[in-house]
């Protein structure tokens, strides 16, 4: 494989291995805000905020750690004959369907965007009695996306450098 090809996969899985650490603290900020949301309903004065709030860590937790979750090999697989087959055959088959699944992240960028734009543009607002602007969650779900749109790309190179017996390493 170019030497920039090694350099992009590097580059791409140092920064994801750094976001994806990063959001697996939110998953305590997220307890965080549900047990003060406990506490505060327990004393009769519960917080409007607690719940949207929760669930926007809980998917930014989720976005931003799909890519280092990917980088890991962490994700589910559903395995019929996959497990059957040799490494290289394995990595043959990971190329074609990694395919697959950047053209759809390609598609859910554009639609993040548009929405983010469109947020942004009307000062978009949850149907909620907090009424938090959407345009930040959607700015962090579209950089979660393209996060996993360029690990999925890298992750594309090393299956197809496995297929052809090298390593990107």
């Amino acid at each position: 494989m170019p030497e920039f090809i090694k350099t992009y996969v590097r580059w791409v899985e140092r920064f994801n291995r750094i976001v994806g650490r990063f959001a697996m603290y939110l998953i305590f900020a997220m307890l965080g805000v549900l047990l003060y949301s406990s506490a505060t309903k327990m004393m009769e004065f519960p917080a409007l905020w607690t719940l949207e709030m929760a669930q926007f860590l809980m998917v930014s937790y989720f976005l931003l750690g799909g890519a280092y979750s990917m980088q890991l090999g962490s994700h589910v697989r559903m395995d019929l004959l996959y497990g059957a087959l040799s490494p290289r055959k394995q990595a043959g088959l990971d190329v074609i369907t990694i395919l697959f699944l950047i053209f759809y992240l390609g598609f859910l960028l554009y639609g993040g965007l548009s929405s983010t734009s469109y947020a942004i543009q009307y000062n978009e607002t949850s149907y909620s009695a907090w009424s938090p602007p959407m345009a930040p969650i959607k700015a962090i779900m579209c950089f979660g996306i393209f996060l996993m749109l360029l690990q999925a790309i890298a992750t594309f190179f090393k299956d197809l450098a496995a297929a052809r017996g090298e390593s990107l390493s």
